[in-house]
């Protein structure tokens, strides 16, 4: 086991994974804005902030200069269309949930050798076409599965997992979905899963798996998902 570096740490998905990573034999060391009291170590950063990231590498790359396992998990919600939501909480959106990957996968990319593991964690929402926080999505997604192709040949590997509807406290679920409330999950299945993906040597996931459906109709067939979604909206 070794070192583990877990983002968005302060709580949900990632308080569990440093939680899972912890049992496992793993020292982790979470990065957030608060604190993480789930995790070894932690270091005070916004992913957003290039500047801040490149600071906390640097501080952990002192103590600890290989790294077993990588995990973009920050991120922050943005509900509503392009039409509606603020431009500056589009931006910060974007900043966080796409370039927040870049920027730390950047900071430590030295310190990752073969046998790594890279874990991002993007959302079945990138996979669909439903606003800010979807696009941003999107572009971690592609990200995510370039950096699979990249990092192949120095043996390092890419795990994509693609949550669907998760209760944390940054992005409340239960009692916005009504009768599909029954599917919203808790953060340590997530964790749970993306152990198991590790451990099989997975490139991408969906939990619970039931979500991929959703994503091969969007990507078969778009212009019908659109039109659908469209006289949705109008109606």
């Amino acid at each position: 086991m070794g070192v583990a570096i877990v983002t968005g740490a302060s709580s949900g998905i990632g308080a569990a994974l440093c939680r899972a990573f912890r049992n496992q034999g793993h020292f982790v060391v979470g990065l957030s804005r608060r604190d993480a009291p789930d995790a070894d170590e932690h270091e005070v950063c916004d992913v957003s902030d290039r500047a801040s990231v490149a600071a906390a590498a640097a501080r952990i790359l002192e103590r600890h200069p290989q790294i077993a396992i990588l995990v973009n998990n920050a991120g922050i919600p943005a509900r509503g269309g392009f039409t509606d939501i603020d431009e500056d909480r589009i931006e910060v959106v974007t900043a966080t949930n796409y370039l927040g990957s870049v920027w730390v996968f950047r900071a430590f990319e030295a310190a990752l050798g073969r046998g790594s593991h890279v874990v991002n964690v993007v959302s079945v929402a990138g996979t669909v076409a439903a606003g800010p926080y979807s696009a941003a999505k999107h572009a971690q997604l592609a990200f995510s599965r370039s950096l699979a192709v990249e990092l192949a040949p120095r043996g390092i590997s890419v795990l994509t997992v693609n949550p669907g509807y998760v209760e944390t406290d940054g992005f409340p679920q239960r009692g916005r979905h009504g009768l599909f409330d029954r599917i919203v999950v808790d953060p340590p299945l997530v964790a749970e899963k993306i152990l198991e993906g590790i451990a099989k040597e997975k490139r991408e996931m969906f939990v619970p798996g039931w979500y991929r459906p959703a994503a091969w109709i969007q990507a078969l067939a778009p212009a019908t998902v659109a039109r659908l979604r469209g006289r949705r909206a109008h109606a």
